[in-house]
């Protein structure tokens, strides 16, 4: 009861993440082509990829369904990760794809979008809805109700391994991203620092006045427009005048 809690909590938060997936399952077959036909021709293979890729290849992090099953921890996973992981895949194929999406949410905080849910819960629908037709087929003998029930079988097969392929190129794509594959990603950065002119710097030529000198240069003497010092005819040669100073000055 307690495990079960735990579980829907986790769902819960992951309802409250803020990242999206870089591609939602609707992109997943126009962003990578070719992955998602392989992955949807070869599905456990993809999903050991994908699950060891999750774990920056490193298998010694390796737990059976990533934590995320009451079996987790319980396989002797750390003796062999590689041959567990391997059993996983194609045994629990569906575990396998859920639990590595799981990590990759709860490592990067991103949560499904509205339409993705919409996707998932049409293929568990129409998986029930294959599944009882089958018991009623089997419990009332009606040939045209096994015949119904057979083609919703092999309608929710066919869903069922395109959702969980669009999920893996879903996966692929945002790892993709996490490593860097698509460019490196813009540094923010804080902006260079602003320095003061300094005395070995050039000044910049003023606009609408006279040059003047360095900073730590004499000022000339007399200035450029005044080359003519002292001006002709001073002092006057009358300088000083007569009679000066007043006779009875005394200093």
């Amino acid at each position: 009861m307690a495990a079960s809690q735990e579980y829907m909590d986790k769902m819960q938060l992951r309802q409250n993440y803020r990242n999206f997936w870089h591609t939602d399952l609707m992109g997943t077959i126009q962003a990578d082509t070719p992955y998602c036909c392989l992955a949807f021709f070869c599905g456990p293979c993809v999903s050991y990829m994908l699950r060891k890729r999750a774990l920056y290849n490193d298998m010694s992090r390796y737990v059976c369904c990533a934590g995320y099953m009451p079996c987790s921890g319980r396989c002797g996973e750390s003796k062999c990760p590689e041959f567990c992981l391997a059993t996983e895949v194609f045994l629990c194929f569906g575990n396998s794809v859920a639990s590595t999406r799981f990590m990759l949410q709860d490592e990067f905080n991103i949560q499904t979008t509205q339409c993705d849910n919409c996707i998932i819960g049409f293929m568990f629908c129409l998986q029930q809805l294959a599944c009882i037709f089958s018991i009623v087929a089997m419990i009332v003998g009606s040939s045209e109700i096994q015949e119904a029930s057979q083609i919703l079988s092999c309608l929710s097969d066919m869903v069922y391994c395109t959702v969980c392929a669009c999920m893996q190129t879903q996966h692929k794509v945002e790892m993709d991203k996490r490593d860097g594959k698509f460019g490196p990603q813009p540094v923010m950065a804080i902006p260079p620092m602003q320095q003061m002119s300094r005395i070995d710097q050039p000044i910049p030529p003023s606009v609408g006045y006279p040059p003047q000198p360095a900073y730590g240069q004499p000022y000339g003497y007399p200035p450029p427009q005044a080359q003519g010092y002292p001006a002709a005819g001073y002092p006057p040669s009358a300088y000083p005048p007569p009679a000066y100073p007043p006779s009875g000055y005394s200093r």
